[in-house]
């Protein structure tokens, strides 16, 4: 046996930093979110956890709501089963929504929550440590500062992770974080993981924009597909065994917009991507992840799959991101239509 165990070979993947710090991740990551101890348990969850490993991808995103904890549950076994070297893969996680249960402070971002809420995901988790723990949403009832000190708690005192982040935060929340950090000697959050796609792009291109400039802040983002509609499967209607299918409540309000004019003009516009792809050689889903990924402002994408198949094809993205040159890209923005305005800087710009 040799000294240092290994078993991670990075293939062709990239990488990028996490924001300001030293950590590197996949551009890749792969999520539990609507999949994982949900509609996927047992054997297909271990299953997509190798592939995605086997094909370079780093880093596993999960939360404590997902499932109600089920997903922690079950990428947690994956893990213990596959007994990759800890350092070799980072591992995040999420608290403010809790796992469901009555009781008042088992969910939001309390210094109590915050502690013990994550001692709760670790143990569904077996894991020591996250690498990663996310303020899953802002905590109106909370003070900013009793906020910063719980997760500088966690990191500091307690070892339970290396680094926090926010998720759906404004950018005026993650600067107050900041501020209450730099100015008590606490630990400033580092990454936030927000939607980004070609169809929802205001919040991450404009109003993210001076926390990338003055903090280099990181991003892990979640829905690159638009929850599927970005793959073109959604072009005729819903398929069986679609995210749609499976989750319909969840997504009522959107599946109803399908049906409006901005709906049915979405569809036109994948419609029009689905024919570059193919002229690219590739498909839909990889041309949308790709295209999110020529941002250099992301981090890592997290990716969705409930079966294997759904990987393997989408880290077929890679090879399509040199494909995107700046007339390709033109291209992209003249079908979508939909490029956010900047501020006005009254012509004063470094």
């Amino acid at each position: 046996m040799p000294v240092v165990r290994s078993a991670y070979d990075p293939k062709d993947m990239q990488f990028r930093h996490l924001g300001p710090t030293g950590l590197k991740v996949s551009v890749l990551s792969l999520g539990g979110w609507l999949t994982y101890g949900s509609t996927q348990k047992g054997e297909v969850v271990k299953k997509c956890m190798e592939t995605a490993w086997n094909h370079g991808i780093n880093t596993f995103d999960t939360a404590e709501a997902y499932a109600s904890g089920e997903s922690e549950v079950e990428m947690g076994r994956a893990l213990k089963e596959l007994d990759w070297p800890r350092d070799e893969y980072v591992l995040t996680t999420k608290i403010f929504f809790g796992t469901g249960r009555k009781e008042p402070n088992t969910r939001g971002l309390s210094r109590k929550h915050i502690v013990e809420g994550l001692k709760s995901s670790l143990q569904r988790l077996q894991q020591p440590y996250v690498d990663v723990v996310f303020a899953h949403r802002p905590d109106y009832a909370t003070p900013m500062r009793e906020i910063v000190e719980g997760f500088t708690q966690v990191i500091r005192n307690l070892n339970l992770a290396y680094y926090w982040g926010t998720s759906e935060w404004s950018a005026t929340q993650i600067m107050e974080a900041t501020q209450i950090a730099e100015r008590y000697n606490l630990i400033a959050p580092v990454v936030e993981q927000p939607q980004y796609n070609a169809f929802t792009r205001e919040r991450f291109e404009v109003e993210y924009a001076p926390l990338y400039d003055q903090f280099k802040y990181g991003t892990t983002t979640w829905s690159p597909l638009a929850s599927g509609l970005l793959t073109g499967k959604y072009n005729n209607g819903i398929p069986e065994g679609s995210r749609f299918a499976h989750h319909g409540d969840f997504f009522e309000n959107t599946i109803k917009s399908l049906q409006t004019e901005e709906g049915k003009a979405k569809i036109e516009k994948v419609k029009k991507l689905t024919a570059i792809a193919e002229r690219l050689g590739s498909n839909t889903a990889s041309l949308a992840l790709a295209w999110t990924l020529k941002n250099p402002n992301v981090s890592t994408v997290i990716l969705g799959a409930s079966k294997v198949e759904q990987i393997e094809d989408n880290v077929k993205a890679l090879k399509l991101i040199e494909k995107l040159t700046p007339d390709v890209m033109e291209e992209i923005e003249k079908i979508l239509d939909n490029k956010p305005a900047p501020p006005n800087k009254f012509g004063r710009e470094r």
